[in-house]
């Protein structure tokens, strides 16, 4: 069964850092392009990072670059999004996202909270 379970979401200071993690099963991760979306209350879904199969490249959007890092560990079968520097912006869902198929694969979601 194709699976992706996200973990490492909690409540940060403005200025801290957090680690999620996104665990693949039932598939190998780096075979396809992996992304980090987000999604703020009343927002609507959007792309954070990407890192491509066999992690050829990665890619983020405007707002995170340079605070932001995705990356994969093939041992463990799991991608990764360091966070750095912090906002309160930053608050939202981080879910992770494997491109399999037609639709693809969503993870459940990891609640992520930035405020003081």
């Amino acid at each position: 069964q194709v699976q992706l379970v996200e973990s490492g979401g909690g409540l940060v200071q403005p200025g801290g850092s957090l680690r999620l993690s996104c665990a693949a099963s039932g598939f190998t991760f780096s075979y396809y392009a992996m992304s980090w979306y987000r999604q703020a209350p009343g927002k609507e879904r959007e792309l954070v990072a990407v890192l491509t199969s066999a992690g050829g490249s990665r890619n983020y959007a405007d707002s995170v670059k340079g605070r932001f890092t995705i990356s994969g560990d093939n041992a463990k079968n799991t991608m990764y999004l360091e966070m750095s520097s912090l906002k309160p912006e930053d608050t939202a869902v981080y879910y992770c996202f494997a491109g399999i198929g037609v639709r693809g694969v969503w993870g459940q979601g990891t609640q992520v909270t930035v405020s003081s």
